[in-house]
């Protein structure tokens, strides 16, 4: 296996990944990700065991998470909505939204801008016991 590629250009640097190489960071017992940072987004593949619930919370940062495999049920501007394998759900900035998984579940979520307290790993939201 070899180690992520990256090449600097005068319009920034070209990034090629194998999710094998990012590191897995394990936030608690029911979630991990791995994230693959750009200029303006960020792209996070997540790892959720049946029954993990990311709490409510808000970002500035617009968010699109497309699920692999398994289901979310996410409780967002006052309705319920169960986003299945092969689907996607756009959520706007400063919209509240909470996710709890109805099966072990991997997503990609692309944030634009990245998100800061994820690289700073001052979300501590997501890593409670």
């Amino acid at each position: 296996m070899s180690a992520p590629s990256y090449l600097k250009t005068t319009q920034g640097e070209l990034k090629y990944v194998r999710w094998n190489d990012v590191e897995l960071e394990n936030l608690n017992p029911l979630l991990d990700r791995q994230m693959v940072v750009g200029e303006g987004m960020m792209l996070a593949r997540v790892l959720l065991k049946k029954g993990c619930v990311v709490p409510e919370h808000s970002h500035h940062n617009e968010q699109i998470t497309y699920i692999l495999e398994g289901a979310l049920k996410f409780e967002i501007d006052g309705r319920e909505i169960t986003v299945g394998a092969g689907e996607v759900l756009c959520i706007p900035p400063h919209m509240p939204h909470k996710a709890t998984a109805l099966e072990d579940t991997v997503d990609l979520d692309v944030f634009s801008p990245p998100r800061a307290d994820w690289l700073g790993k001052t979300d501590d939201y997501l890593r409670r016991k």
